[in-house]
């Protein structure tokens, strides 16, 4: 499902929400420049989040936490976590306001990083991109505007729909998906006996409960 806009206007310009994504736009543009792929990954070690180096010296490499969040693995990554940040990010950066939104986001993602740690100690495969972090943001909408509508595009093979779908149904379904996608990755890694890679579900789903649980204590305490 690709969410197409929601329902609910901004009240005011996000800056915070522009600037993260024209960071990320940058920050992808340098990733491009770099002359070979020898270049690019030894820059997606060094920023990114490797599971096995992190624990080895978490007080040494603690800066990756937040450098990972502004790398992506190609155009379709990066394209795919700015929309649903540009979607879902004004109406969050509103509630919370420019400060408190970039705070949040950033914790977000550090929170995002550590659930994938927790699941995958052993990996040595770089983590990077901003999905942790827009969980985070995505998890806050769900709390603080469940009734919003999503218009969606909603693929059926060779045919697509466009529908209004709830918030807190698109939400919650992605949540799940992710959890689901990380518990058959956990699977799948202990029959084999390798880490699969790829997508970093635990982030997601991390990611989306840290922004879940602030949104509660907010909005309820």
């Amino acid at each position: 499902m690709i969410p197409l806009r929601d329902s609910i206007p901004s009240r005011r310009i996000p800056f915070i929400t522009y600037c993260i994504i024209a960071l990320n736009a940058a920050v992808f543009f340098i990733e491009t420049s770099l002359n070979s792929s020898g270049a690019l990954d030894a820059f997606i070690v060094h920023y990114g989040v490797v599971p096995v180096h992190f624990l080895d010296n978490p007080f040494l490499n603690w800066n990756s936490l937040v450098t990972s969040q502004f790398l992506h693995g190609g155009f379709a990554h990066i394209l795919g976590n700015m929309w649903f940040l540009y979607i879902f990010g004004d109406n969050v950066e509103d509630i919370l306001g420019h400060g408190q939104f970039l705070v949040f986001y950033i914790l977000s993602g550090v929170a995002a990083a550590l659930a994938q740690i927790y699941f995958n100690p052993s990996s040595q495969i770089p983590m990077i991109g901003a999905s942790g972090a827009i969980a985070g943001v995505l998890g806050a909408y769900f709390i603080f505007h469940p009734h919003s509508r999503v218009m969606t595009l909603v693929p059926f093979g060779f045919y697509s729909r466009i529908i209004e779908i709830p918030a807190f149904f698109f939400l919650g379904f992605w949540f799940i998906m992710q959890t689901f996608s990380g518990t058959s990755a956990l699977y799948v890694a202990k029959i084999s006996g390798q880490d699969s890679g790829g997508v970093a579900w635990w982030a997601h789903a991390g990611g989306f409960a840290f922004g879940t649980f602030i949104a509660i204590l907010m909005r309820f305490l």
